[in-house]
């Protein structure tokens, strides 16, 4: 048999197959344990033991170290994982890395016994193929369709891996292709081999995978093949190196760490292998490689790499900022990174996340203006006006950051929060322009030397508790998923409601009988407007929690809210009862 232009064909044709379904299996994986990926992500600790775990983990799932590291580079730029941090998850996403080839070492599976017969790949892709059809035709659960997309990843993945296989057994009779492997021998030419090639292709597994397929001619020794291998995990790192590319100086610092760790285990175990194949003799070097046993060898170099140092391992993160020095400039941290967007779960809990911050900071500067009224505060009043800014820098953030997401393969649960997370984000923007607004009334009174009557000081301060509590329970409601908290706003804001047209009416007594003056009406006017309409966005936050909570998703949150405020529940009616005991003022006679 001869290697002619067809089995070239075939060889890339392969080729491109199985990184198409190493691909699809991979996001498809992610997509369908998007929950359990965040659960995972949420452990992120200083404990190195732990870290590690948690890279083995991520890995396993995502079946790519490259995009493990690339999402740790990430998480340091955003500052929601520090430097030492990220040293655990990066030796743990190396480990992870290792399952892919052992997927990949069913093609070498030989024998005539039935167990074998099951485990053979030309077995298991069709019915892998077979049963992901089946569940991505018929089933209307994304779940479902998710697993489905992740059996047709895997079975594409090992139709490329088969037709790899198939193209080179031509290679085995060519002189050429003997001579090749001849130069591979040199260990710095496979460890440069293995390096370029898995740089140019992104992805050590599809290295890997040729590799594999490249032994199916009983050409390729382990001697030559354990070079190769050390090398194809320094070409890894290229992916978290052009990921870091404008990013900060932890950023950059994590890609080298990355880097750092797996040329450190070529140059240390590289000398001690052949130290030892020298003194002792290894006769399995002269062997002819399987797919088997480079997945073996693949998998004991990692965790030898591991066990030979990790006694070094803490020394990686100074070394790091020896070689990369922080600088006036350099070393800011960004809000929400776009390396993250290929990782739409991961994405959507940093959104989460930064949406909070932003509803915090609302909240809390909302709260910092009704303190103006009472006793004005030149310094406070400069801190509203710094939170209100920042406020609005969140929102456009997240907006803009939202919409990209939005065009990514997200899950039917993380589409529906995204969605949440973008409706929510302009009301906590509109809360601190409230407080703005309220802030101004309180300058207002303060230049003018103005003074509300004891009585409506009483009243105002009635509707700011009643509005404070309605702030309280609408951020717990969507910071801790708390959905009583929730159940609770709207029969408050209708409250809110109702106090403010009893101080209006108060408001007009008093200055019938000159207790009160038009001036101060109209800036008492601004203020109950802003707490109404504080209330209100509350109201629209607290809707949100609800109607996505529920199979209401598709009537809008205007309408739920008019259904609940209409649908005289007794939850509803007695939250309202309790509220207007809570809150109530005497009527002015």
């Amino acid at each position: 048999m001869s290697f002619d232009i067809f089995d070239v064909i075939s060889l890339f044709g392969g080729l491109a197959l199985f990184l198409f379904g190493m691909n699809l299996m991979s996001s498809s994986l992610e997509k369908r344990a998007g929950g359990r990926l965040k659960a995972l992500l949420s452990n992120i600790t200083s404990n190195p033991f732990k870290g590690f775990l948690l890279g083995v983990g991520v890995t396993a799932v995502l079946q790519s170290s490259s995009a493990t590291t690339v999402m740790v580079v990430g998480f340091v730029n955003s500052g929601l994982m520090t430097l030492g941090q990220s040293v655990g998850i990066i030796v743990g996403a190396n480990l992870g890395a290792s399952i892919t080839p052992w997927l990949l070492s069913l093609a070498g599976v030989q024998g005539g016994s039935v167990l074998l017969e099951i485990f053979k790949m030309s077995t298991i892709t069709p019915v892998m193929a077979f049963i992901g059809a089946i569940l991505y035709i018929f089933q209307k659960k994304p779940a479902k369709r998710d697993t489905g997309m992740i059996f047709l990843g895997f079975a594409i993945l090992m139709y490329g891996m088969e037709a790899m296989s198939g193209a080179v057994e031509g290679l085995r009779d060519m002189p050429q292709f003997g001579e090749i492997i001849s130069v591979l021998s040199n260990p710095l030419v496979g460890v440069l081999a293995g390096t370029v090639i898995t740089a140019v292709i992104q992805s050590s597994s599809a290295s890997i995978g040729i590799l594999q397929a490249l032994a199916t001619t009983g050409k390729i020794s382990y001697g030559t093949a354990i070079p190769v291998i050390m090398g194809q995990n320094i070409g890894t790192c290229i992916s978290a190196i052009l990921s870091c590319i404008g990013a900060s100086k932890n950023a950059k610092r994590t890609a080298l760490i990355h880097l750092s760790f797996n040329v450190l285990s070529t140059v240390v175990i590289l000398p001690l292998y052949y130290l030892i194949y020298y003194l002792l003799g290894l006769s399995f070097a002269g062997a002819a490689a399987t797919p088997v046993g480079i997945a073996l060898v693949n998998t004991v170099y990692k965790l030898v790499s591991i066990a030979v140092l990790a006694p070094v391992l803490r020394f990686l993160e100074p070394l790091s900022r020896v070689l990369i020095r922080d600088s006036a400039q350099g070393g800011e941290e960004t809000l929400l990174d776009e390396r993250l967007l290929k990782s739409p779960a991961v994405a959507v809990a940093r959104c989460r996340s930064v949406t909070v911050s932003m509803a915090e900071l609302a909240v809390r500067s909302i709260s910092d203006s009704f303190r103006q009224i009472a006793a004005y505060d030149e310094e406070l009043a400069e801190t509203i006006i710094e939170a209100e800014a920042k406020v609005d820098y969140y929102e456009d953030r997240l907006g803009t950051y939202l919409v990209k997401l939005s065009g990514q393969n997200l899950s039917s649960a993380d589409n529906a929060q995204a969605t949440k997370l973008l409706h929510m984000i302009s009301d906590f923007e509109r809360i601190s322009d409230h407080a703005v607004n309220i802030l101004k009334s309180a300058e207002e009174i303060h230049e003018k030397k103005l003074r509300f009557s004891s009585d409506a000081m009483q009243e105002i301060n009635t509707m700011i508790d009643a509005v404070s509590e309605i702030m309280g329970l609408a951020l717990a409601s969507f910071r801790d998923d708390d959905l009583n908290s929730a159940v609770m706003v709207e029969p408050l804001e209708q409250v809110v409601d109702s106090l403010k047209d009893r101080i209006r009416l108060n408001h007009v007594k008093r200055m019938q009988t000159g207790e009160c003056t038009i001036e101060l009406g109209f800036i008492l006017t601004d203020i109950l407007t802003n707490l109404e309409r504080v209330s209100d966005h509350c109201s629209n936050i607290a809707g949100y929690m609800l109607e996505m909570s529920g199979d209401n998703t598709d009537i809008g949150v205007h309408e739920f809210l008019h259904n609940v405020r209409s649908g005289d529940t007794k939850e509803f009616n007695d939250y309202y009862d309790y509220f207007k005991v809570k809150y109530r003022m005497p009527e002015r006679a």
